[in-house]
């Protein structure tokens, strides 16, 4: 179960309106700001992870880089490096690209309604993964993504999966 830390809910405009748990915004379905990072190399390839079996939703799943949610009074691009270093064991400069709402139901009874900012950046090395967060990762050219995610699609998590529809429907590289 996640901890208790407070993350930001906001309204249709990304406006702070106030803070909870985690947990209580998952369980309620609750609009709150969240981020995902996309890193990519320099041979084209982005980098994925797979979350942790034992994560309180979406475990075992292969997603993007790194996501996360910044907390009450954090900005987002410090969150967004932090979640970085603690996930993946690196930092990189990040650019925002795009941001969309979405909602989706998810196990253990859980929902994700986020306002979701998203980030690209660039790294060459492998990641030092955090196993409390991710148990494997791998390097993947975009059209090996897009066959394996239409093979495969209860594989990836929900939000990876809107990420990179709206890419495609926006003409956004993602490696």
């Amino acid at each position: 179960m996640p901890n208790d830390e407070k993350i930001i809910l906001v309204d249709g405009n990304d406006t702070q309106i106030g803070a909870a748990g985690k947990l209580e915004t998952h369980e309620k379905g609750l609009l709150h700001r969240a981020f995902s990072i996309i890193v990519k190399n320099d041979k084209g390839e982005m980098m994925l992870q797979k979350r942790v079996l034992g994560k309180y939703h979406s475990g075992g799943l292969w997603t993007n880089t790194c996501c996360g949610h910044p907390r009450d009074g954090e900005d987002l691009v410090s969150a967004a490096h932090r979640r970085l270093r603690e996930e993946m064991g690196f930092d990189c400069a990040l650019e925002e690209i795009t941001t969309f709402t979405y909602r989706v139901g998810l196990d253990h009874g859980l929902q994700e309604n986020e306002f979701l900012h998203v980030f690209v950046g660039e790294h060459t090395d492998a990641p030092l993964l955090n196993p409390a967060e991710a148990d494997d990762w791998k390097w993947i050219i975009s059209e090996e993504l897009k066959k394996d995610v239409a093979k495969n699609p209860d594989s990836y998590t929900h939000w990876f999966k809107i990420i990179l529809g709206k890419a495609e429907e926006n003409n956004i590289e993602l490696s």
